[in-house]
């Protein structure tokens, strides 16, 4: 009998063992002609409940350039992002999103206090000085999420489970600039995912006009 209960416990403690055991999944997102997608969003959601982890100091999206940087940003519902003006001159962002609207007057430097974002949603942001400024604020309560670096890479590190995983770009051209994708992660090494999108040809950038820079009117 005691041998069983030994027996038991120990099978147990494998299988808790193995459900937490950390892989490290990776991918690439490019476009058809293999050019790099930089900063789209990489989310997963498992069968297994998690708590997310969130940053105590707030995160920053700056204004270098008359554009946002970073033109999107990622963060967890809960968390706050901070909006400095690196430039030399004001800028008055603001957002009319259903998950986050907020005004930030003319201002430089530092802006007057950090945004919290307590809704999951994509929050959108412009400025009412520079109409081609946009940036985008991912909110996700996925307890698992990632971007990609300039060369189109992200990865993620997660226990064994089912996952749903999103890829988000505000130029995707699909419905609500989203796939979704179901992916079965086993304590095998996991095969790298790539992504091979399309962007919609007329869109946004967020970047100034190149042909704007002797007219006083957006400076």
């Amino acid at each position: 009998m005691l041998k069983n209960i030994r027996y038991l416990l120990s099978l147990g403690a494998l299988t808790f063992s193995v459900s937490t055991f950390a892989l490290t999944l990776n991918g690439t997102v490019t476009n058809y002609d293999g050019d790099p997608i930089f900063e789209a969003v990489i989310t997963a959601v498992g069968s297994i409940k998690t708590k997310s982890s969130q940053t105590t100091s707030p995160r920053k999206m700056d204004q270098k350039n008359r554009e946002f940087v970073s033109h999107i940003l990622a963060v967890q519902v809960g968390e706050s992002v901070v909006f400095p003006n690196s430039d030399n001159i004001q800028h008055h962002i603001y957002s009319f999103s259903p998950a986050n609207s907020f005004e930030i007057q003319l201002y430089k430097d530092i802006s007057p206090k950090p945004i919290t974002f307590d809704k999951a949603g994509i929050v959108v942001l412009g400025c009412n000085i520079h109409d081609w400024m946009v940036g985008y604020v991912y909110v996700t309560d996925a307890p698992y999420f990632a971007q990609t670096n300039e060369k189109g890479e992200w990865s993620l590190n997660l226990p064994a489970d089912d996952y749903t995983l999103t890829l988000w770009h505000p130029n995707l051209d699909t419905p609500n600039n989203v796939l979704v994708q179901q992916i079965k992660l086993t304590t095998e090494k996991p095969v790298p995912i790539e992504h091979k999108i399309t962007l919609k040809t007329t869109s946004r950038t967020g970047k100034p006009p190149t042909d704007d820079n002797q007219n006083s009117l957006y400076q």
